[in-house]
């Protein structure tokens, strides 16, 4: 039978998502403890993958059992993994839904904030811009869902299959004060580290070092710049995936919290 876990993680201590040799990732922490509980080798299948020190405030992997176990997983996990991962919920599916591959839409939230906090240090990337031009990040981050190649926003569009990306909403918000920015995107699939270059692109906007039209250039004629470089990666959060049979809101209220403030158009 098949299970999805509702989880989110702060990605602070891992090297992202994916399992890969030598490094802490999120996939093996988990795999490690349901193969303990349950007492057989477990796989588990996520839903997508973040980079290292990305966060997830919501995410979805699955995995097969042949037998139901016959006490609270839930308790059982969220007792022995680590306090930066937790499990929401353990959904019991109908047939063989694929958590990576059945999603409709992802959406990433990045949080920048201009003024030195200790407090915000691993959940917001720290920018020293006090004079970025929102009025034109916003007119940028406007042109997003108008296009659907995002090759010039994709590091190594060539090890990949397409580029093709169907970008629903993006929109810039922030504090009344301007210290606080969050940039919001959503759409069916994003390129590695895709939305972090996007928001260098727009701080470099912000700054006067990158035109308007030279932003949607390299988007409507799909060019790789020469040289690429992401935003921080601690200001991103992977914060709703969605499924034409599932969609429940986020159950961390830490979320709320980061968008508190930083909500005007």
């Amino acid at each position: 039978m098949r299970y999805f876990f509702h989880i989110g993680y702060h990605g602070t201590n891992y090297s992202g998502w994916q399992r890969h040799p030598g490094v802490l990732n999120v996939q093996e922490v988990l795999e490690i403890a349901l193969s303990k509980i349950l007492k057989t080798p477990v796989a588990v299948i996520g839903c997508g993958r973040t980079d290292a020190q990305v966060h997830a405030a919501q995410f979805f992997f699955h995995i097969d059992v042949e037998k139901e176990w016959d006490f609270d997983l839930l308790f059982r996990l969220n007792k022995i993994l680590p306090d930066d991962i937790a499990v929401f919920d353990i959904i019991p599916m109908e047939g063989l839904p694929h958590c990576r591959f059945d999603a409709v839409q992802r959406t990433y939230d990045y949080f920048i904030h201009n003024y030195k906090d200790p407090f915000l240090n691993s959940f917001s990337s720290f920018y020293a811009d006090k004079n970025l031009s929102i009025d034109k990040m916003r007119a940028a981050a406007a042109l997003l869902p108008l296009y659907t190649d995002y090759r010039a926003f994709c590091k190594m569009p060539d090890r990949i299959d397409h580029t093709i990306c169907n970008v629903s909403a993006a929109t810039l918000f922030t504090s009344q004060s301007g210290d606080r920015l969050r940039f919001q995107i959503s759409a069916n699939r994003f390129l590695s580290k895709m939305v972090r270059i996007i928001v260098g692109r727009l701080l470099e906007i912000g700054r006067g070092e990158m035109s308007i039209d030279e932003f949607e250039h390299y988007l409507a004629d799909k060019i790789t710049p020469d040289v690429i470089i992401p935003a921080y990666p601690q200001g991103l959060y992977l914060s709703k995936v969605t499924y034409p049979y599932l969609d429940i809101p986020a159950r961390t209220e830490f979320m709320g919290i980061m968008r508190s403030g930083v909500d005007l158009l």
